[in-house]
């Protein structure tokens, strides 16, 4: 139940998942339309509490149009052990989204929670809220989605490297040849 979708339909409107429902098991009539605003429009269930987010993100980025917002164990990890997805370790994941940075906290369905994310908003296309978890999006669901899903996969990558004792991040050089490309 943890988690939230968004997408943004062509009339400005958003589409959004319901507060505590499975998001596997969703139905087309669970879901709720919201304004701009966050005023709900129509459906039965409850939007979450945690749609400012989403809203701040259709708000300064008009390219998006979709947001993704999950717990996914290892990215969450780091984002509860206060660490950034920010090292060149692997090439998909500096073309994808260049790096994850770390929010400060915020709590969550709170004004607090939309302030932190604001710096990063604009730059970035993957959040890690500390002691949260992660935010995505993109010019679809499935670009969201995605985006989400390689998140998660590089944090995993990430720690295996660890365990492992040692991380061979990619040189400057390497990030500026895969950049020009």
């Amino acid at each position: 139940t943890d988690g939230n979708i968004s997408v943004r339909l062509p009339n400005g409107n958003i589409m959004c998942t319901p507060t505590m429902c499975n998001k596997g098991l969703v139905t087309a009539e669970d879901m709720v339309i919201i304004d701009i605003k966050g005023q709900k429009i129509s459906g039965a269930r409850k939007q979450s509490s945690e749609m400012a987010m989403h809203l701040l993100v259709y708000e300064m980025r008009p390219d998006v149009q979709s947001v993704v917002h999950a717990h996914p164990p290892c990215a969450t990890a780091y984002a509860a052990a206060g660490i950034p997805l920010n090292k060149a370790l692997i090439s998909e994941v500096v073309l994808a989204l260049g790096c994850i940075p770390l929010t400060e906290y915020g709590t969550p369905g709170t004004p607090e929670l939309t302030e932190r994310l604001k710096p990063f908003v604009r730059s970035f296309d993957a959040l890690l809220m500390s002691n949260h978890g992660v935010v995505t999006y993109g010019a679809n669901i499935e670009d969201a989605f995605n985006r989400l899903d390689t998140v998660e996969h590089f944090a995993k990558i990430s720690i295996y490297t660890r365990i492992l004792g040692r991380e061979r991040l990619l040189s400057s050089e390497d990030v500026d040849k895969l950049l020009v490309q």
